[in-house]
């Protein structure tokens, strides 16, 4: 024999069908888009004179970026990487572990693309740069991790196998003197630049970072939850009425 939904059955299936709902935007939203870009022409190993090009994608909707910092891959030594071309009034200063280009503060959606020189790509398969880049209101976006198919990846060049004769070149005079950095090595950068970003450790970095979703991304969310809530509310309370 037929018995008909009783109101707390049917108010119970819409509340698990909006919540479902609610989850599955949440899921198919994922992180934002944004991430660090590198290519090259001459990306093969043990070539010389390398110019790589980075695109760092702008993710905050009210700041621009102000600055990038890149931790540079093991065999790339920072004496060996010259800046190539970049935003208008941006400067390059080498560090112990990499660079950081920063200048003024670019308008708000315009990516920091620039590019580099390096004098010789290690004998490897891929180089992972990790980037930090900083916005003008001291919001950070950490590339950083290695894990390609997380939320944050590092910025990866591939390399074809190094050309038949190729060689590794000395190491420059810049890379030797290295070892041994003099007192002015270590310009004092700005506070929030630099400073913020070279304190930050990788725990840090991890508990601080908002998963990669812009603030109007989470906004967004939140407003499909409330209207897919409202509507399910709706639909029991006319339900309700209509059987009284």
């Amino acid at each position: 024999m037929f018995t008909a939904p009783t109101q707390h059955g049917t108010a119970r299936r819409l509340t698990l069908a909006a919540t479902a709902a609610a989850v599955l935007l949440l899921l198919t939203a994922g992180p934002a888009a944004a991430h660090v870009e590198v290519e090259s022409d001459k990306a093969q190993a043990l070539a010389e004179n390398v110019e790589i090009s980075f695109d760092a994608e702008a993710e905050s909707d009210t700041a621009g970026i102000a600055a990038v910092r890149v931790i540079l891959p093991k065999g790339i030594a920072p004496g060996d990487v010259t800046y190539g071309e970049g935003p208008t009034g941006w400067k390059f200063t080498a560090a112990d572990d990499g660079y950081t280009i920063k200048g003024p503060a670019l308008k708000a959606g315009v990516n920091a693309e620039y590019s580099v020189v390096v004098r010789q790509l290690p004998d490897v398969k891929e180089l992972a740069f990790k980037s930090l880049q900083t916005y003008s209101d001291g919001k950070i976006d950490r590339w950083i991790e290695l894990d390609e198919s997380s939320e944050q990846p590092a910025p990866v060049l591939k390399l074809k196998a190094a050309a038949p004769g190729a060689k590794v070149v000395s190491p420059s005079p810049s890379e030797t003197a290295s070892e041994s950095p003099s007192p002015t090595a270590s310009a004092s950068p700005t506070p929030t630049a630099e400073a913020t970003e070279t304190s930050a450790s990788p725990a840090a970095e991890a508990a601080s970072d908002d998963g990669g979703m812009s603030a109007g991304a989470w906004i967004g969310i939140g407003a499909a939850v409330v209207v897919v809530a409202g509507a399910a509310f709706y639909v029991v309370r006319r339900r309700s009425g209509n059987q009284e």
